[in-house]
C-alpha cells in the first residue's frame, strides 16, 4: 500500500469510527449562493464540530450525499463547519433523515 492509500484509508477509518460511535448528533441546514441546501450531521470530536453526513440539495433539485463511505466526488465532499462563522441553522434530526434517505 502506497502512501496515498494508507492516508485514505485513515483517513475514511476516522469518519467511520466517528460515525458508529457518535451518541450525540447535531444537524444543520445551510443555504449556499446558486440556491442550493445542505443538509449536515455532525458530531464533536477533541471540542470541534465535524461533519460526518452531508447532503447537497442542488437548485436543480440532484441530491449529492457524502460520509465515511464516499468522501469526495466531482461535485464536492464532505466540507468543515465553524458553527461561529457559517450561517448554519439547527434542524431536527428528523428532517436531516427525510433529506439524506430521499
Amino acid at each position: 500500500m502506497d502512501d496515498l492509500e494508507r492516508i485514505a484509508a485513515e483517513i475514511t477509518a476516522y469518519y467511520r469510527a466517528l460515525d458508529e460511535c457518535a451518541t450525540l448528533r447535531h444537524h444543520f441546514r445551510h443555504a449556499d449562493e446558486e440556491g442550493g441546501l445542505w443538509f449536515i450531521e455532525a458530531v464533536s470530536d477533541r471540542g470541534e464540530l465535524i461533519v460526518i453526513k452531508q447532503a447537497e440539495l442542488t437548485a436543480a433539485g440532484q441530491l449529492h450525499r457524502y460520509s465515511w463511505e464516499h468522501l469526495e466526488d466531482e461535485h464536492g465532499g464532505l466540507t468543515a463547519i465553524d458553527p461561529g462563522q457559517d450561517p448554519l441553522e439547527a434542524i431536527p434530526a428528523g428532517e436531516f433523515q427525510r433529506v439524506w434517505t430521499r
